[in-house]
């Protein structure tokens, strides 16, 4: 079995599907129209990292920030960990 582990302060974030979006007349808007996530899911981290997110968090990140791959037909992003921005958490009142 091979995964991918990141290195150098890189984070590994599971992008969000992209699902196919219409309009109301029926036109199918191409993912070169729409407007890239800017979050996903911190798959991995670097060994021995001191990174502030976790497995598991769901981050948001710069715009055109790292490298897009795709793995055994999964699609990630290799981000440097200065680019990520916020990670999201559960708050029981605001």
């Amino acid at each position: 079995m091979r995964k991918i582990q990141p290195i150098n302060n890189n984070i590994l974030i599971k992008l969000d599907e992209v699902k196919e979006d219409k309009t109301a007349g029926g036109i199918i808007i191409p993912d070169t129209a729409k407007e890239k996530s800017q979050e996903g899911e911190v798959v991995a981290l670097p060994p021995d990292s001191d990174i502030s997110v976790s497995v598991g968090d769901r981050v948001m990140y710069k715009s055109f920030s790292g490298t897009e791959i795709t793995f055994e037909g999964e699609k990630y992003l290799i981000v440097p960990s200065d680019d990520i921005l916020a990670k999201f958490v559960e708050v029981d009142s605001i």
